[in-house]
């Protein structure tokens, strides 16, 4: 399924009226290696559980950082169907999801791309944003130089133009997306121009942001959900994001009922929610590719 099959499938379940608000929440286990997450969600349909592994020295060892597996069943007998590689459907949803609110979000004519990270989302969220924007430009920025230019490559050979860069690329940013690892913020959003939409994907802790509050209270802000957002999302939460701010949810900007203005940026926090991994994995096996 390419990124374009995978956000509209996202797009037809909020469009047939699932609410994001009502998702269980994820629960998130520690364990020596790192932390379990389990990720349930059901419809009528399907239902479905994500085991992922968040294994933070796996990288040093050659592994990769994601692990696990996504249990497909069907929805009214509950009988097992499929049973996916966790890491690779984390790989495509995570993007679909930012390619569904950037169609919405970023600029019709969003050419300039800066990309925080270097790593499998970051390949992920390049393909997924050329299949929603005209992109011409690709600035990457990244702890270590050579995964950098590694991606840069892989820009180039798309036809893009792409440099590796610093985090000042922002300013003249059309879209800007952070799938790191960062605990801290990666850039100053007061060089975010107003006509710049920013995703911030890389974390789902509340003591963990990409951005600052200098972008955050700029910004019209969208999430998944309030409720996930407001329990997991620490770019907005250490911003001092509450319940009194107005978030709006994916399913309203999707349906048409979410304002996006043009006189300040648009930041889009995603934290994943298990909704879209069903949403991906249904779509899969219903193709017969699972």
């Amino acid at each position: 399924m390419t990124p374009g099959e995978a956000a509209d499938a996202i797009e037809r379940v909020l469009l047939d009226g699932l609410d994001p608000e009502a998702g269980p929440a994820r629960s998130a286990v520690p364990v020596p290696a790192g932390e379990l997450l389990l990720m349930p969600a059901a419809s009528a349909d399907h239902v479905g559980v994500k085991i992922a592994g968040v294994a933070p020295a796996n990288p040093a060892a050659g592994l990769p950082r994601i692990t696990g597996s996504y249990l497909l069943l069907d929805g009214p007998t509950l009988q097992p169907v499929a049973l996916l590689d966790g890491a690779a459907l984390t790989a495509l949803r995570t993007p679909a999801v930012t390619a569904v609110a950037m169609r919405r979000l970023a600029a019709p004519d969003a050419a300039h791309l800066v990309l925080f990270g270097a790593g499998p989302q970051a390949y992920g969220h390049l393909d997924a944003l050329l299949a929603v924007r005209p992109l011409t430009r690709v600035t990457v920025v990244a702890r270590s130089a050579a995964p950098a230019e590694a991606l840069a490559e892989y820009a180039r050979a798309r036809g893009l133009e792409a440099v590796a860069g610093g985090p000042a690329a922002v300013a003249e940013a059309d879209l800007v997306v952070c799938c790191s690892t960062a605990r801290t913020p990666l850039f100053d959003g007061a060089l975010v121009p107003d006509r710049a939409a920013v995703a911030a994907v890389g974390s789902h802790e509340p003591d963990a942001r990409e951005v600052d509050a200098a972008l955050v209270g700029r910004a019209a802000l969208y999430v998944e959900a309030r409720g996930a957002a407001l329990r997991e999302a620490g770019d907005l939460l250490m911003a001092g994001v509450g319940e009194g701010h107005e978030l709006w949810n994916l399913a309203e900007l999707v349906r048409g009922e979410a304002p996006v203005p043009t006189d300040r940026p648009r930041l889009f926090k995603s934290v994943g929610m298990a909704w879209e991994d069903l949403a991906v994995a249904a779509e899969t096996h219903r193709r017969g590719l699972a």
